[in-house]
């Protein structure tokens, strides 16, 4: 189980580049999280210790629509996933959207496991997205089915 869910310091950031390339088939989203650093895109980098470090997520700034929140990537080392450490990690985030960000976040996954956390397939609906539509979630404030154009930022230009 989670003791301690935190903010990420850059003393964390080559462990969680280990558990991305170990969570992932390959290095696309450790890649992506440098990008989005590098960038200045990112809003928040939350890790679960357990006592070690073995759980990760990353809300970024969209580009448009302005103010609106990206949840990507969220990884859990392999040898401990099964452990409800990603769910804890996400719910993290959907409250940090409702009660600090007061903003939408979307999210692109698996639709059976981020509804259980918060997030909707219903509301993004009607969304237009460079990907896949029938996987992309939202959660947080706003109307129920915006028409909005999601426009992720830069760094996930090179992940598409």
């Amino acid at each position: 189980m989670i003791e301690t869910l935190a903010p990420a310091t850059a003393a964390d950031f080559d462990r969680i580049d280990e558990i991305l390339r170990a969570a992932f088939p390959g290095p696309e989203e450790a890649e992506l999280v440098r990008r989005l650093r590098k960038d200045g895109d990112m809003v928040l980098e939350l890790v679960a210790r357990a006592p070690d470090l073995v759980g990760y997520v990353a809300v970024s700034q969209m580009a448009a629509p302005k103010g609106w929140l990206c949840l990507a990537p969220l990884a859990v080392s392999p040898e401990v996933q099964g452990r409800r450490i990603g769910s804890q990690l996400t719910r993290e985030v959907v409250s940090f959207a409702v009660d600090v960000a007061q903003a939408p976040v979307c999210v692109l996954g698996k639709v059976s496991f981020y509804e259980r956390q918060g997030f909707s397939s219903a509301r993004a609906a009607a969304m237009r997205s460079p990907y896949p539509i029938g996987s992309t979630m939202l959660a947080g404030p706003g109307e129920f089915s915006p028409k909005n154009e999601l426009i992720y930022p830069p760094a996930f230009d090179a992940v598409a």
